[in-house]
């Protein structure tokens, strides 16, 4: 066995009969075994991801600070009993998450329920399953979520979503941080003061802190440093004015992740070091106690934890025009590209000793122009019917986003270990396709 040269993630490696071995397993195996198309994903890169922010915001921030897993990345029932074990929190933005959290077994007292647009319902069901705590998002969900909490007798939890106002510069669908953002409530503007003194006015709320997210997909610090100077800032002027101190300050998602080689490599613990020692900083000049630190990782938790497998169905070459490969699977599975132009590495998995000489499109079964994986792909130019194709760094909006355009059924997800690989979800059938109709 070989190590891959520049390969993106280090649980990749190429075996000496020229397969790509993921998590230390076959990929042209587990096709064998399972079926195509797969996701696959690896369970010890999932616990060790969690690990490097679990270890590393205990050691910099200390308390009670922790990680929040964000559902919204990898939503299934196994995801919840691998991060419930290590010790991580989750957050959650719809019932159906809440619900899967809970059918794992997961502590619901560590999650937190976000969205801009909770219904009554929402509200009424995290309360009643026990969610820990509810990130308000605006005027209209204070007065549900006080009016329910006190027809249930309790008091509920609660985090304020705030918008400080900075661009990530990062995609402009996942930039959730600046003023005119669907979510929360601008600092700039004076709406986060308003709503801050409003939630305080409510008997049946008990308002534990704020919560801003400026993004996702980020390489370095500057954005986590920009953001705590804003927010902790707000958090001083609401002691001052208002005498409220404030127990959490959630920061938002994690870093980013390696979809190419062209993509940096990120030390996520000196990161987290160097934001803990900024902000400790910046509460020692504002005279403020340094509040429970919470982040919501997801991408950077479970992206480069996973990898499709397809089948090769066609290579179609137009001469002087372009060349295509399509393979069993597509735009239901991985709508990214589709959406956003994501960038993702591709393999042959079972050539990967071959040299990479064929410029081609990869693209997908569907009825649909736009069901492309990948453009201006290099590929070996022995790719043929019934070779493997890998997708990598799938684990993160893959799953969550699939659909069944076209009436495609959904992938399984196979999860490997280092002794042995398994179901954790089962794939989708042509009766599942109509469970619902009448």
């Amino acid at each position: 066995m070989q190590d891959v040269k520049n390969m993106i993630c280090e649980n990749l490696s190429v075996s000496s009969t020229g397969h790509l071995l993921f998590g230390g397993k076959d990929t042209v195996e587990l096709i064998q075994k399972y079926g195509s198309p797969l996701y696959v994903m690896d369970e010890e890169r999932i616990r060790h991801n969690a690990r490097v922010y679990l270890d590393a915001m205990k050691t910099h921030f200390g308390g009670n600070s922790r990680p929040l897993f964000a559902s919204k990345a990898a939503s299934f029932k196994q995801i919840y009993r691998i991060i419930g074990s290590e010790g991580m929190g989750t957050d959650v933005v719809s019932s159906g998450e809440i619900y899967t959290a809970k059918a794992a077994g997961f502590d619901l007292s560590l999650a937190y329920f976000h969205g801009n647009n909770k219904t009554d319902f929402d509200i009424d069901y995290a309360m009643e399953n026990g969610v820990g705590c509810i990130v308000a998002d605006n005027f209209e969900e204070i007065d549900a979520i006080d009016r329910i909490a006190a027809s249930r007798g309790i008091q509920q939890k609660i985090l304020l979503r705030l918008t400080p106002g900075i661009d990530p510069h990062t995609y402009e669908a996942v930039a959730t941080g600046k003023v005119d953002s669907k979510f929360g409530s601008a600092i700039e503007t004076g709406a986060a003061e308003e709503i801050t003194k409003y939630a305080l006015s409510k008997n049946n709320i008990d308002l534990f802190g704020f919560h801003c997210h400026v993004g996702s997909q980020v390489f370095d610090s500057e954005v986590y440093l920009a953001a705590s100077e804003i927010m902790l800032s707000f958090v001083a002027k609401m002691q001052k004015d208002c005498g409220f101190v404030t127990r959490e300050l959630n920061v938002g998602g994690g870093y980013g992740v390696r979809y190419t080689e062209n993509d940096p490599v990120i030390d996520i613990a000196a990161n987290i070091e160097q934001v803990a020692l900024e902000m400790k900083k910046i509460c020692s000049r504002l005279g403020i106690t340094l509040p429970t630190i919470l982040m919501e990782p997801g991408r950077s938790i479970v992206a480069d934890a996973g990898l499709t497998l397809y089948t090769v169905g066609s290579v179609k070459e137009i001469k002087g025009y372009k060349n295509y490969v399509s393979v069993d699977g597509g735009m239901p599975d991985n709508p990214r590209y589709a959406l956003y132009g994501s960038a993702y590495t591709v393999e042959i998995a079972n050539r990967m000793n071959e040299p990479k000489d064929f410029v081609c499109s990869v693209v997908g079964r569907c009825c649909e122009c736009g069901d492309i994986l990948q453009e201006n792909v290099k590929l070996p130019a022995s790719v043929e019917r019934g070779d493997i194709l890998a997708v990598l760094t799938t684990g993160a909006y893959n799953y969550s986003m699939a659909s069944n355009y076209n009436r495609i059924p959904r992938l399984p997800i196979i999860m490997v270990t280092k002794d042995t690989s398994y179901v954790a979800v089962g794939r989708e059938t042509f009766e599942d396709l109509v469970k619902n109709e009448l």
